[in-house]
């Protein structure tokens, strides 16, 4: 959810193109929320800290991930709500709803970034691409946050040698 907050709500370049935070409805649609132009801005806010996390500077990451969870006031707790069964949640009571959610996902990369899985969090090394991801692949080599920019650096670098 921290990638794709940051993905969604951060301006930049994706694949090559210039990148426009959309407009609430889409968020919306992203997000599974009815988001108000509050929420929007607050996550905006919110999701440019969390981008820091990506960037390869552990000791910033962890000095601005720390400052989040005190913000958010993001602390564990068991909850069980609307019919579900009893399950993990991370923010603080009385939270805003985008608040309360990048409590959950400064949590999550706190517990990232104080492992040994810290250099997993990377940014999209294509030429115009700015958006993160989570390298998940088994040998921890992945550079490029889609299929898509992967084969735009490759093709270019084919033809450069033609």
């Amino acid at each position: 959810m921290a990638v794709t907050l940051v993905n969604t709500l951060t301006p930049g370049e994706r694949r090559g193109r210039p990148y426009a935070v959309p407009p609430k409805e889409e968020l919306s649609a992203v997000l599974g929320h009815d988001l108000t132009d509050d929420d929007v801005a607050e996550l905006a806010g919110y999701a440019a800290e969390l981008r820091v996390a990506f960037l390869g500077d552990v000791d910033r990451a962890c000095t601005t991930i720390n400052r989040l969870l005190v913000a958010t006031d993001a602390r564990p707790h068991l909850t069980g709500h609307d019919g579900e069964p009893w399950h993990l949640h991370f923010h603080g009571a009385g939270g805003t709803w985008g608040g309360n959610w990048t409590a959950s996902c400064a949590t999550a990369l706190a517990i990232v970034l104080g492992g040994e899985f810290h250099d997993r969090l990377g940014v999209c090394t294509a030429e115009r691409c700015d958006r993160v991801f989570v390298d998940v692949s088994r040998n921890g080599t992945r550079r490029f946050c889609s299929t898509a920019c992967q084969n735009r650096t490759k093709t270019a670098a084919f033809r450069a040698r033609s």
